[in-house]
């Protein structure tokens, strides 16, 4: 069915979006956590983070079905001290936690000068700069971690004890586009290695490594295998830090006891988060902070004379306006494989006719 679409097609942010929450609703998904996810898939497209985009809603629902996911949940926010909240997900959407988390972090950091939030019961959430760009927009510099199922190995070591851990920072900027670092703790992502396989490309070695702790350089191969940290040693205090913080510390699963959203479709990831943010007018007026942060990015923005230097999220803040502009650009195989499931849920393709 994937061989219908030859070629990438452009589809229109609120055509995506409005599909999108529609078949999750078919799917048996409450409003509230489809809103939540929709928005978020659909500005991962629009950024290009296409591996958590519309192309993850097929396993998404899947879980759903089996009872992975629950819908709805009843996520229960405890105050552990006025700066310091807990969120109990209650096994729903981890896109949905995330925003719960974020939104409350923000509101705490708005009275308090800084909020944090730690997440349990929760599962895969996306892209953690999601996150922190919804904190951007309120002002806020922000912290975003989630640890994830175990695919990683110590330095040394032999079997997977942390998953690929995202870490993302983001700050405000004056026109909106905001600093955002979004990077996986391991040498690469999950969803790089399927990228790789898709294309036939091979990886160079201290990405994998096999039982025996020889390289892998396979696609096919590595999630048989254990995949290395990012900078060896540098990359793996990272990923402790990321399971310290939104697992350790908040109570949710550590290592080993998180499931696969892959593997394990039918039980919740134990998924734990940690959100911070920091409300960057209690340091100084927000013009002063602009200023100060225009001045880092011009600097950064001339050290490569003729060259394009760019800041963390720059790349992302074009495809954005490219988007907004002439609509996502979505892979054919992932095109095929979302009509596929809107057509399984009887939900119209407002781009039908223009597709074939």
């Amino acid at each position: 069915m994937c061989s219908r679409h030859k070629d990438a097609m452009r589809i229109r942010g609120a055509e995506l979006y409005l599909v999108t929450r529609r078949v999750m609703i078919a799917a048996g998904v409450d409003a509230e956590q489809a809103d939540a996810v929709t928005d978020n898939l659909v500005w991962c497209d629009k950024v290009e983070r296409r591996n958590h985009g519309v192309e993850r809603l097929p396993i998404l629902l899947k879980r759903v079905a089996a009872g992975g996911i629950k819908c709805p949940p009843a996520p229960v926010f405890t105050e552990l001290a006025p700066s310091a909240h807990h969120l109990d997900g209650d096994n729903g959407f981890g896109h949905y936690a995330g925003r719960l988390a974020v939104d409350r972090a923000c509101d705490i950091a708005a009275r308090q000068g800084v909020g944090v939030v730690g997440v349990t019961g929760s599962n895969f959430f996306g892209a953690g700069a999601y996150y922190a760009e919804l904190a951007a927009r309120r002002g806020m510099i922000s912290l975003v971690l989630s640890n994830s199922f175990p695919k990683v190995a110590a330095p040394g070591g032999l079997d997977a004890v942390l998953g690929t851990n995202p870490f993302t920072f983001g700050a405000p900027r004056r026109d909106g586009r905001s600093i955002l670092v979004d990077m996986s703790t391991a040498a690469v992502a999950g969803s790089t290695v399927r990228e790789k396989a898709a294309k036939g490309e091979m990886f160079e070695p201290g990405v994998a490594i096999d039982a025996a702790g020889d390289p892998i350089l396979d696609p096919n191969k590595v999630m048989a295998g254990t995949l290395l940290p990012a900078a060896g040693g540098k990359g793996f205090g990272l990923a402790i830090l990321v399971e310290i913080l939104s697992a350790v510390l908040t109570g949710a699963g550590i290592s080993r006891e998180l499931g696969s959203m892959y593997k394990h479709v039918d039980t919740g990831g134990k998924n734990g988060h940690f959100i911070l943010a920091l409300d960057a007018a209690r340091w100084m007026p927000m013009d002063d902070f602009y200023a100060r942060m225009d001045m880092l990015s011009g600097v950064i923005a001339a050290s490569g004379g003729d060259r394009d230097v760019r800041m963390p999220g720059d790349a992302r803040w074009a495809a954005f306006a490219e988007s907004e502009k002439n609509g996502i650009d979505l892979e054919p195989a992932t095109l095929a494989a979302f009509e596929d499931l809107a057509e399984a849920h009887n939900v119209q393709l407002p781009w039908k006719g223009a597709s074939q």
